[in-house]
């Protein structure tokens, strides 16, 4: 028996490689993180609009286009490791085309446009092209599991977008192009240098792929599309929506309020990263379901307490990230944290459907709540503006994320206390009422709100610290 599956060898297993993207994330994103005030006291409302619509249209062209070759390179290169440089040619043959696609319609497009909007066209062209490679490459070593090389990429990526931001926002200072020019260049060269790590490492694209794989891979990638799409509505479609209702200025504000849910998202993508590696080497076993029940509880219970200790302090974290214009972002962000715990939680369970090469489930899951984010959206941005927006984006995530809930229980019955959940959920929207509505004494009465949540989850908390304290407590055994 190997040592992965042992039940001791699962948790090792998802713990060193939490090790590993806790090195690559919370460099990547909290170096990012400290750039946000750099972006709020350079760009106007205007410029982040544009900008922030450029980033968001990419999280929907590229794994749609790219026929989600990415996520399939992840599956499949776990399972199927001799294969790999098949794996490699298969996705960059799909990233390449989509490239192309891209490109001439970027290209086509220039006869309708005018002269300043064709040279973000172009822009937007590069920027897509270097995001695919960056995207699948992730993905694909991730697959490999060659963790290392996805830690040096992101954080090469990471380093590269800072030291290009100072150059082209502060020292340059040519605005929005510059915030342009740095993406483009952190991904292009990012993905360069995992390339070669990769062929350093002795992983070489396969020039004649196996078809029978390309079959496999496409009949599980296509259909997630729509699991692509639909989150990509959930995360997405409210900011066209205000920018079309309520104008780009309004959107760039609304656009930065995500950037504090985005320290919660560090947790979630550390932890969702490796959790879909260990999701797809576990699912076979016979003691899966208490191994997936354990991590669910766990999750949940830290991204809820997480959620609520960054409610309690968003108007700090708010006035130290948020300049002129954009401090009204923050109320905003109470919402959009709460979005964030069923996102994580969707994401979660979709890694277990998918570790049983369920793609549909997951496409239907995301698409019943795109329906009625979108449904919602068209409802209240009129009458709440972007706040509208933001309940909305909650709503949805909720929606989705009790689908999913559902369809995974086809195959594994997690074991969680539903009634303690929701009165968690439920406190978690008391505290942001009493947030954003600026009641008297909120910070007290959050403050009692968020040690309640913990006692609803001390169980889970108690578990959590005695299992990473026998983690921690192995490691420094092993180092001796």
């Amino acid at each position: 028996m190997k040592e992965t599956d042992s039940p001791k060898g699962k948790y090792r297993y998802l713990a060193g490689n939490i090790a590993l993207f806790s090195v690559s994330n919370f460099v990547s994103k909290i170096l990012v993180f400290l750039l946000v005030p750099l972006y709020t006291n350079v760009l106007s409302t205007y410029e982040y609009g544009i900008a922030d619509i450029m980033q968001v249209t990419l999280l929907l062209l590229v794994p749609a286009l790219t026929l989600n070759i990415g996520e399939a390179a992840l599956r499949f290169g776990i399972e199927n490791a001799g294969k790999r440089g098949g794996i490699l040619g298969i996705g960059t043959s799909f990233v390449l085309r989509a490239d192309a696609v891209v490109v001439g319609l970027c290209i086509a497009s220039f006869a309708f446009a005018g002269p300043d909007v064709r040279w973000y066209i172009l822009l937007f062209a590069l920027l897509f092209t270097a995001n695919s490679c960056y995207e699948f490459l992730i993905l694909f070593f991730q697959g490999c599991e060659a963790v290392p090389i996805v830690v040096i990429g992101s954080v090469s990526s990471t380093v590269i977008t800072i030291v290009s931001n100072i150059i082209f926002l502060l020292v340059v200072k040519i605005g929005l192009n510059g915030y342009i020019y740095s993406q483009i260049l952190a991904f292009a060269l990012a993905s360069a240098v995992m390339l070669c790590l990769g062929r350093r490492s002795g992983i070489r694209r396969d020039k004649d792929p196996d078809e029978e794989l390309r079959s496999q891979m496409l009949s599980y990638s296509v259909p997630l599309i729509a699991y692509s799409t639909g989150s990509w509505v959930n995360n997405a479609a409210d900011r066209y929506i205000v920018l079309a209702l309520c104008g780009a200025a309004v959107n760039g504000v609304y656009g930065v309020a995500y950037k504090i849910p985005a320290i919660l998202m560090v947790f979630q993508r550390i932890f969702a990263q490796a959790w879909q590696m260990s999701a797809t080497k576990s699912y076979k076993d016979e003691k899966s379901a208490e191994f997936f029940t354990n991590m669910y509880r766990t999750y949940n219970c830290v991204m809820v307490i997480g959620c609520a200790v960054l409610i309690l302090l968003v108007n700090p974290i708010a006035a130290f990230l948020f300049k002129k214009d954009f401090y009204e972002a923050w109320l905003y962000v109470p919402p959009l944290l709460i979005s964030v715990i069923f996102g994580a939680l969707t994401g979660f369970l979709g890694s277990i459907c998918l570790a049983y090469k369920d793609s549909r489930s997951m496409g239907v899951a995301t698409s019943i709540g795109a329906v009625a984010n979108v449904a919602m959206n068209l409802a209240f941005i009129p009458r709440f503006g972007a706040m509208g927006a933001a309940i909305a984006t909650a709503v949805s995530y909720a929606i989705m994320c009790a689908f999913a809930y559902r369809f995974v229980r086809r195959y594994v019955v997690i074991e969680n206390n539903i009634l303690a959940d929701i009165l968690a959920y439920l406190i978690l929207v008391a505290i942001s009422v009493a947030m954003i509505g600026q009641i008297r004494g909120r910070y007290i009465i959050c403050a009692i709100l968020t040690a309640i949540v913990a006692l609803v989850y001390y169980k889970d908390v108690y578990n959590v610290t005695v299992r990473m304290y026998a983690l921690v407590k192995n490691r420094i055994h092993a180092g001796r």
